[in-house]
């Protein structure tokens, strides 16, 4: 699909792209665009992430929002512990 739209005649438009695949315009753009990412020169790159950026950032957001869970287990678990080791007066 990626293909067919970057290699399209350039009498046909993105647009006739999209209506002859049964597709909204904006989507194809979106593809090309991170095709275009994912195959770019690192020094010639437009802004933006890679797929391969973008899943690991998804991965890093996922570990830390559960390291994040673990530490306040961790948190109420020492401040529950510590109560019980206070010597009463």
């Amino acid at each position: 699909m990626v293909r067919v739209a970057q290699n399209r005649d350039e009498n046909t438009t993105l647009a006739e792209v999209a209506a002859d695949f049964g597709l909204h315009e904006g989507t194809i753009r979106k593809w090309v665009r991170q095709a275009e990412l994912d195959a770019g020169n690192p020094n010639d790159r437009k802004p933006g992430l890679t797929t391969e950026e973008r899943d690991e950032l998804r991965a890093l957001r996922r570990r830390n929002r559960t390291l994040e869970q673990e530490l306040e287990v961790m948190r109420r678990a020492a401040a529950y512990f510590g109560q019980a080791q206070i010597p009463s007066k």
